[in-house]
Formats: structure tokens, sequence, C-alpha cells
């Protein structure tokens, strides 16, 4: 039995119907919505276009190094899940698109924060605010925070750390022995911070977390300068 997928069968079509998924499928999805929020006048993509965005060095965590091979299978069984379209492209070049809305059902500022997720795993919600943000407007982490909660309540994303300053979640699409490996992690590393002496603090934790809240959207800035000019060089 399915404990982490949607409370709807996929017989119900107006429902979502998504399922776990492996970490190819979970990457190729989430370059397809990054693509076609960041680049919508490239978008549908072929299978290159697809290959290469999922094995680029920026906005990704673990890096990959996918043959078209493999992401082509990727496409088939998502295609197969209902989660992805082909469509013919100009010249009858092959072209994919993604039904990530329908498939999760989601509006767009939470498809955003499901991307990021799906392309880098679990991460701060102050990462995770600056990371959504080139997608969708998203102004600040108390304007996150009820489209985190929206999506927990779906079971597409959870919360690995308790709730406030440093709370680390991520996606609901791992596999069960994935999943198993990610929350054992988590609970290794919030054992060892709970377990840490606290220092006597120089700057109060609020000015800390708005350091660190800056800090990250300035490593977002220049990770989409990259991305930028490696699209112009290619």
């Amino acid at each position: 039995m399915n404990t982490f997928g949607p409370t709807t069968t996929n017989d119900d079509s107006d429902g979502p119907q998504w399922r776990p998924l492996d970490r190819i499928q979970r990457r190729v999805a989430g370059v397809l919505v990054e693509k076609a929020k960041t680049t919508p006048e490239n978008y549908p993509l072929s299978l290159n276009a697809i290959t290469t965005g999922s094995n680029q060095k920026s906005n990704r965590s673990p890096q990959m190094d996918l043959d078209p091979s493999d992401v082509e299978v990727a496409l088939e069984e998502l295609r197969e899940m209902g989660a992805v379209v082909e469509i013919q492209g100009d010249g009858r070049v092959a072209k994919y698109k993604h039904r990530m809305y329908d498939w999760l059902g989601v509006d767009k500022v939470e498809l955003a924060v499901m991307a990021e997720l799906m392309l880098r795993g679990e991460q701060t919600v102050g990462e995770l605010r600056g990371r959504a943000a080139r997608m969708e407007p998203i102004a600040d982490i108390n304007a996150l925070r009820p489209v985190l909660q929206s999506l927990i309540e779906k079971k597409l994303v959870l919360s690995l750390t308790p709730e406030g300053r440093g709370q680390v979640v991520t996606h609901g699409l791992y596999q069960p022995n994935e999943m198993d490996k990610v929350t054992a992690r988590a609970g290794e590393i919030s054992a060892s911070e709970s377990s840490r002496p606290t220092p006597a603090p120089k700057v109060s934790q609020d000015a800390a977390s708005t350091l660190r809240e800056e800090l990250a959207e300035l490593r977002q800035e220049i990770e989409q300068l990259k991305e930028r000019v490696s699209t112009l060089e290619s």
C-alpha cells in the first residue's frame, strides 16, 4: 500500500494522481517545471534540452551525469503516469510538456516549491523561499509558510525538523526506501544539533536568521546570473 501518495486513486481523473518517483523521474519532472517557468520561450523541451537541464551544475543537488537514454526512459515512465505529454515540435522533433499542476493537484506557487524540492531535495525554509522565488513571487518566509502548510496537508511536503528557525523540509515524492534514509538522516542531524552546547550569542537570533536568509538569497542570485551567462554563451 502506498502511504506517500494522494488519497485519490488513479481512476479519479478529476483529482491528483501522483505517486512516488525515482530520482531520475524527479529530476526530469523538476526540469520541465523549472524551464516552463523561467524560460517559457524555449518550452516545450526536446530530449536533448531536458538532458542538458538535468545535468546542469547550477540549481541541482546532487549533480547528475545522465545519458539521453536515461532521460528518455524517465520521460516514457512519466508519460505513462500522466505527468508528462509528448507533442510534435518544429521539424518533427518530439518535445515534452509537464502536467504537474493536475498530476499533483497544486497551484502556481505550490508547483514552484515542489520543483525546487525535486531539483535539490531537503533544504531549509529560508533557502527554499529564495530559490523558489525565481519561478514565482514569494515575498518572504511568512508568505511561504501557508504554501508549505497546504503542501503538507496534501502529503506532498514533509517537515524533517521542528517548525521555527532553520526548519528543514523536503518533498513527499521519495520512494519508500529513499524516504527511510532521508528521515533517518534528518533525525541524526537534529540529534547532533541538540547535543551541541549553546554558545553565548554575539547577535540576536532574529538578526542571525535574517543574515542567513539574505545570504541564501544572494547565493541564489549568483546562481541565476551564472545560468543566464551559460545560456547566452551556448
